[in-house]
């Protein structure tokens, strides 16, 4: 047994096939070219001859034994032709993303908003499959999270931002509801507070997954934008929250509004000011809401 199934199998998985194995299955343009087709079609099952065309491989012995490499991990054969499994769409997907192919070159270019610390315009920067917000006046961080290069591909600026905003969004609704957003597994949140961060707050939350250690961390406030109270109080005032960007929420980039109430229990109020009313939501350590109160603002 390998390293890698023994390692699974401590953890109490099904590792049937090696991780260096399945890796080098895929390794293979004919192999990658078949699940592109498979991935391409409008109707699936797609039989044998139909999907021999479509990748248009003269020798049939040949495009036969790399389906069947494929088949069983990445393609399932059934009596009406073969489809996708998981595992296969996943290849595809990652391959389209262009997380493995494309290193792209953006310019940085302006969004919409003030900084929430010195009212300066602020810019997105995109390297390193990250794509971050920073102030052009005082350099304050609005966010620096992960966005997979083909998310790039045939789109303005203005649709990039809008993307960017809706992953995010995604991105922290997931992890604070105990979902990685990668693989699905069991996501553990901390709050923590000091240390070095680049969202430039002292007061956080931090989630990471117990399966396959991806991180997110962000401004305690962030994880409220799905939280039907907030949105509630943003409704009574007639605005859809969804259509406000996060960076241009400051109780979403910052941590003064947020208030430590205690640390054994962890209990964290962050305040929502919107015109002549504020809402005031406390959540616990696992960023629970726990309680919530809207008040009117005093002159």
């Amino acid at each position: 047994m390998s390293r890698a199934s023994e390692e699974a199998g401590e953890e109490g998985d099904v590792a049937d096939v090696d991780p260096a194995e399945a890796f080098g299955v895929v390794a293979n343009e004919t192999r990658l070219d078949i699940l592109e087709a498979l991935w391409r079609a409008d109707d699936r099952p797609v039989s044998f001859s139909a999907l021999h065309d479509d990748v248009a491989m003269r020798d049939s012995a040949q495009f036969n034994y790399h389906l069947q490499q494929l088949t069983d991990q990445f393609v399932v054969k059934t009596e009406a032709g073969y489809d996708l499994r998981h595992a296969g769409a996943q290849v595809v997907r990652a391959v389209r993303a262009g997380t493995f192919t494309r290193q792209p070159d953006v310019d940085p270019f302006a969004v919409e908003g003030a900084c929430t610390r010195c009212g300066g315009g602020l810019e997105a920067r995109y390297a390193d499959e990250q794509f971050r917000i920073d102030c052009v006046d005082c350099g304050k961080s609005h966010g620096e999270y992960e966005f997979p290069p083909g998310g790039l591909v045939d789109r303005t600026n203005e649709e990039i931002a809008t993307a960017f905003d809706e992953r995010v969004r995604h991105l922290h609704c997931l992890a604070a509801d105990g979902v990685c957003p990668s693989c699905a597994g069991r996501i553990h949140t901390e709050i923590a507070r000091g240390g070095d961060c680049c969202l430039d707050v002292a007061l956080r939350a931090e989630h990471v997954c117990e399966r396959c250690r991806n991180e997110l961390c962000s401004p305690v406030g962030l994880v409220l934008l799905d939280e039907s109270v907030v949105s509630a109080f943003y409704d009574d005032h007639g605005i859809d929250l969804s259509d406000r960007r996060y960076w241009t929420l400051p109780w979403c980039v910052d941590d003064e509004y947020t208030t430590v109430d205690s640390v054994d229990p962890w209990r964290v109020t962050v305040e929502i000011p919107l015109a002549d009313d504020r809402l005031t939501v406390t959540l616990d350590g696992d960023l629970d809401v726990v309680d919530s109160e809207c008040l009117t603002c005093e002159g």
